[in-house]
Formats: C-alpha cells, structure tokens, sequence
C-alpha cells in the first residue's frame, strides 16, 4: 500500500506540469495588455518597464521555468494587476472561505443524499422512493443559479427567513451552501440506491440471510459496506469539484471567496492568478482522486492487492 501511494505522488508532478504548461499556453494566446487600466495605451517605456520588471520580455519557455520554479518553493508569484498584492496573499485570505463553502456543501449531500439513497432502496417502488428520485432528478436538472435565484427570492425575500448574502454567521451560510450542494445530494441519493439494489441480489447476501443473520447486520456489514464503494470512488473528486467549481454561488451570494478574483484575473489578463489560482485547484483535485485510490483500498482489500 505504502509503495502504491509513492507511486501515486510521483505521478502527480507531471500532471501539475502538464496543468501549469496549458493554462500558461491559454493565457499567452489572449489578446490585451495586463498593465493597462483603462482603454488608453500604456507608454513604451512604461511598457517595457513593467515587462522587465515582471519577466515577461524573456522568452516564454524562460518564464515557464521560471514559474514551475516558484510553484516548487512555494511561490505563485506577483499579481499583474492589483498593486503591492501576491497570489500567495489573496490565497491566504479567501481561500478558507472557499473551503469552507464547499465543505459545508459536501457535508449537506453526504447528510441528507446518502440517508435517501438508503431508505428508497430499503423500501423500492414506495412512495419515499419514488419522492427521493423525483427528487434527484429535479436536483439534476436545476442550475446553481436558477436555485440560488429561487432560494433568495422565497426563503429570503418573501418568506424573510435567511439573509442573502454575506459570510458572517451560521445564516448567511445555509443558502449558499445548500444550493451548491443540491447537485451531489442528488447525485449520492441516486447512486446510493442503485447500488444498494444491486447488492442486495449478490449471493453473499442470500447466503448471509439463510445464515438467520439479523437484518440489521446483513444491511450494514454485507450491504451497505459493499454498496458505499462507488460511493467513496466518486466522493473525493466530487469534493475537489465542489470547492473549485463554486464561483457561481459565490458571486451571486457575495462570498467574498476566491471566485471573484479568479473571474476578475481572467478577463484582466492577469497571468499570474490565473495560474496560481488554476495549479491550486488543480492539486486539490489530484489529491482527492489519490484518497479515493488510498479508501478504495481500505474498503476493498482485493483491489489494494491489485493495485500495488
């Protein structure tokens, strides 16, 4: 096990190389100027100025290097745009928000989905289930925006129940947490399910029932653990998906998070953010697809020997 996961981390560094290669790729092809603050032009000589101060009149493989090199230390670099401010500083101070945001977001599918996918597999073609699916597909098919549009407009305005934007106190976070949690509840509510009633056919199963096993310990020792390992593979990228892809919720809920500045330096040409802010998530998500690999192996000793 110790071996595969070494093996694992290794990999990972090329992937990070082959993310920072693109993403500097992508940026170096958009039309603008960085230093530009309105749509007059910046003189020559400040031009070339902020260029050398910056390194970007070296060639670009120069500054690839350059850049991998300050990734390795730990160092994403000035902002091109925001005066006396790093990566590292905007990171520091809106990050855990984000974090925060997306926790709270897994934590309302993993409480509310997981227990639906259960009880409708426990109880197929009931009302509860068809009531959970139903459910699920609305939460599939519903944009964040379009919820979080409903949400303010009934819970918030008309109902005046919770506030509707903000980050302060317990309130401001039930909203936009929810919204953006609403797509993995319905996600782990449906995939609960199926798996449940494939498992609940396996011989093993039958085998444990004719053994007059409590049906308690059937469900929870033969079933429900077996059935909560596509569970597990898809949690941790759905947890890496969650906290980088909230940007929407943010700026529709004002969270002041890292989704605006990463929004901003996009359409700012600010390369430096944009990269840092794209290696940063990139990481989080490379690092929940090796605890999947590291739980999958505990769940399932079979596939640990396999892999390693």
């Amino acid at each position: 096990m110790a071996a595969y996961i070494i093996r694992r981390v290794v990999w990972t560094v090329p992937v990070v190389l082959l993310v920072i290669f693109m993403t500097f790729t992508l940026m170096k092809q958009i039309e603008g100027n960085p230093f530009r603050k309105t749509e007059r032009a910046v003189p020559a000589a400040v031009q070339a100025n902020l260029e050398r101060k910056f390194n970007l009149n070296k060639p670009w493989y120069v500054q690839y290097a350059q850049y991998v090199k300050g990734v390795a230390t730990g160092d994403l670099g000035p902002s091109l745009v925001l005066r006396d401010r790093t990566v590292n500083d905007i990171v520091e101070e809106q990050f855990p928000r984000s974090i925060e945001l997306g926790l709270l977001a897994f934590g309302w599918a993993v409480l509310l989905g997981v227990p639906a996918g259960v009880l409708a597999a426990m109880r197929p073609n009931s009302r509860f289930d068809y009531g959970s699916m139903l459910f699920s597909n609305v939460g599939f098919a519903l944009p964040n925006f379009l919820v979080a549009t409903l949400l303010i407009y009934f819970v918030s305005v008309k109902w005046g129940m919770l506030p509707t934007s903000g980050w302060t106190t317990w309130q401001h976070k039930i909203l936009p947490s929810f919204t953006l949690g609403l797509v993995p509840m319905a996600y782990f509510a449906r995939l609960v399910r199926g798996t449940m009633l494939e498992t609940l056919q396996q011989d093993y199963v039958r085998t444990a029932k004719a053994k007059g096993l409590r049906r308690r310990r059937v469900l929870t020792v033969h079933v429900l653990r077996n059935s909560l390992i596509p569970v597990v593979t898809a949690a941790a990228p759905l947890l890496g998906y969650i906290i980088t892809g909230s940007f929407i919720v943010e700026n529709i809920f004002a969270v002041p998070g890292i989704g605006r500045y990463y929004v901003t330096a996009v359409s700012a040409r600010d390369y430096s953010v944009v990269m840092g802010l794209t290696v940063l998530l990139s990481i989080i998500v490379i690092a929940a697809n090796l605890v999947v690999d590291i739980l999958y192996g505990i769940l399932d000793p079979r596939t640990r020997e396999a892999r390693t």
